[in-house]
């Protein structure tokens, strides 16, 4: 499902993102029972967006209620060479770093928070399992090329500090940003390859932020963005058999492998709503003019997934 390309500044297009039922029943874990909704809460949504040249899938509902803001990119609208050509947001994949500076603030300015572009923190994404609770302290970790570090180590970020943009990037992993509105505000951002598909690094970050903002797993919703879809990630039959193994909703059909209803499985299983859960279905392999692919080229860059708190009710 893709949605129509906007054109001009801040102009939009919604993508048709059903939602699903309620309840559902795998082996090992009964999903989507529990907290009933209010026809009142509002559900997750993703639009297209544009400024300029710049594309983003984002809630607009959910910043104009809330203040929080999801933002995932496209490779559009920067100012780097091929084959990082041009929105590449990463500093380790061989672009020229004051391009992948430029990039970021760019996107900062695109999404209205350039003031923020300074605090932005980053990881060092090595496919755990690791979940960290960011402090107001850490914020510029990793903000630009030169200066402090990216947190070391880490593949899911979880904070309820207003003012501090989390980025992580990908180039065919899954991105999943949650957002829990309250009791306490609080957002996450969580790289899924494999490896932390298995590692139920998403699980991990569902804890964490319902911990955070004490919120229910029920009242959280993830946004999942564009990734490898299962048409495109052919992978051995050894890794196919983990995942038939660990994940009731994995069957083996010609060694292609759908990690996104792995990670969607494993959120169900904590308790998140299946009508909370909304995906573009968009595979980054197939759609390598609007995105970044390892898969299709090993010498690539990356496109992003961005959360941030921008206010405090």
């Amino acid at each position: 499902m893709s949605g129509a390309t906007s054109e001009g500044a801040l102009t939009s297009s919604i993508l048709s993102v059903p939602n699903q039922g309620n309840d559902f029943h795998w082996k090992g874990c009964t999903v989507g029972s529990g907290t009933t909704l209010r026809a009142r809460d509002p559900l997750p949504q993703l639009q297209r967006v544009a400024s300029g040249d710049i594309f983003v899938l984002t809630d607009p509902d959910l910043r104009q209620r809330t203040g929080i803001l999801v933002a995932f990119t496209e490779r559009t609208g920067g100012v780097s060479s091929p084959p990082y050509d041009s929105l590449n947001l990463a500093t380790h994949v061989g672009d020229r770093p004051e391009c992948v500076d430029e990039n970021r603030s760019m996107l900062m300015r695109a999404l209205d928070i350039e003031s923020l572009r300074n605090r932005i923190v980053t990881a060092e994404q090595v496919h755990s399992s690791r979940v960290v609770r960011v402090a107001g302290a850490q914020a510029g970790a990793g903000a630009f090329a030169s200066g402090a570090a990216p947190l070391a180590a880490i593949d899911a970020l979880v904070t309820d500090e207003p003012g501090v943009p989390l980025l992580m990037l990908y180039a065919d992993c899954v991105p999943i940003v949650l957002v829990a509105e309250g009791p306490r505000a609080a957002v996450a951002v969580v790289h899924s390859g494999w490896r932390g598909t298995l590692a139920r690094v998403i699980g991990n970050a569902v804890k964490e932020i319902a911990a955070v903002s004490g919120a229910s797993p029920s009242s959280i919703s993830a946004y999942i963005g564009p990734h490898i879809g299962v048409c495109c990630y052919q992978v051995d039959d050894t890794l196919v058999s983990q995942f038939c193994n660990g994940f009731d909703t994995i069957t083996a059909v010609d060694g292609h492998l759908d990690l996104g209803a792995a990670v969607v499985e494993s959120m169900e299983c904590l308790g998140v709503r299946r009508d909370r859960i909304v995906t573009p279905e968009l595979c980054t392999r197939d759609l390598t003019d609007r995105y970044f692919s390892y898969r299709a080229r090993q010498v690539t860059g990356r496109h992003g997934a961005l959360a941030v708190i921008t206010k405090v009710e």
